[in-house]
């Protein structure tokens, strides 16, 4: 791992697992996230142990790293200008109706997944080649999804 898990680094209100007889719990993001929790925390969100079952637990998070994505300035680029207006809009309509949520991953004040990053570049496939596209800024940060 780049850097080390720290409590600064887990999203307020992520669940916890505290089932230490987890066979998955030293690669698991919500056991771990129990693991750094201050002392003075006694509730909160929680896995609970009926997520357990026919040995494998369903939500199950592997503590790893991920490249996360915003910005979408040069995404357009390969895109002809007299396409590029419906282009911008159904990449908008990937996340909801409306330009909220659009502009919040343009702002970087939401992230973009390895998926996400994906599905949008499948978008801009229709209406030109995606060789050298990239979106804005990048950053490697750990994956709480």
């Amino acid at each position: 791992m780049d850097q080390d898990l720290e409590i600064k680094n887990i999203p307020s209100g992520y669940k916890l697992c505290f089932n230490e007889a987890c066979q998955l719990r030293e690669k698991c993001m919500h056991y771990q996230a129990y693991l750094r929790r201050p002392e003075t925390v006694l509730g909160g969100p929680a896995i609970y142990p009926d997520a357990w079952k026919n040995g494998q637990c369903e939500r199950y998070n592997e503590v790893k790293m991920v490249r996360k994505a915003w910005g979408f300035t040069r995404i357009y680029n390969n895109v002809p200008q007299y396409l590029r207006a419906t282009a911008r809009r159904e990449v908008s309509n990937y996340f909801s109706r409306g330009c909220g949520p659009y502009y919040r991953y343009h702002s970087g004040e939401n992230k973009l997944k390895p998926k996400q990053q994906a599905d949008i570049m499948a978008i801009l496939a229709k209406y030109g080649p995606t060789e050298g596209l990239a979106f804005d800024h990048y950053e490697t940060s750990w994956d709480f999804d």
